[in-house]
């Protein structure tokens, strides 16, 4: 079990539990890319729709390139996390879509999200699904990330 008490800070006198404990239970496997369980115990949810490779224009970002939307698509549910008083540490769950998904697409998806934690500082660790597709809205799209966040 991952601690419980972890907290994003308020101001300097104040702590505020993160809303989402988060489990790895022994008898399953582990992954630094991912948590098992995750428990809500805040009190609002927010439910982001799925985010891709789109400036705030709507201009495709990455053509072609998984690490660029990868790193776009998480900047976008980063941004929509913000709308709603929320933060990466806040998910309770993430869903990732990916085109023609098979190993070999692994080290993009890494880099994109290596390059998300490089910006932002921090990455979401969290229960995740990987669901490879055939395709998306738009052609041009290789990723969708969707995501549930819990605020206290």
């Amino acid at each position: 079990m991952l601690p419980a008490t972890a907290g994003r800070a308020v101001d300097e006198s104040q702590e505020v539990p993160v809303p989402v404990e988060l489990i790895n239970p022994e008898g399953l496997p582990t992954s630094d890319a991912y948590v098992q369980v995750g428990v809500a115990t805040g009190s609002r949810t927010v439910y982001v729709s799925g985010q891709v490779a789109r400036t705030a224009d709507g201009q495709p970002v990455g053509g072609g390139d998984l690490a660029a939307q990868v790193e776009q698509a998480y900047l976008n549910l980063h941004t929509a996390l913000s709308a709603a008083g929320a933060g990466f540490d806040d998910l309770a769950k993430v869903n990732v879509y990916v085109v023609g998904w098979d190993a070999s697409s692994l080290p993009a998806l890494m880099e994109g999200a290596g390059r998300v934690a490089a910006r932002l500082g921090s990455f979401p660790i969290r229960p995740m699904t990987l669901v490879g597709v055939v395709a998306l809205t738009e052609p041009d799209l290789l990723v969708e990330v969707e995501a549930v966040a819990v605020l206290p």
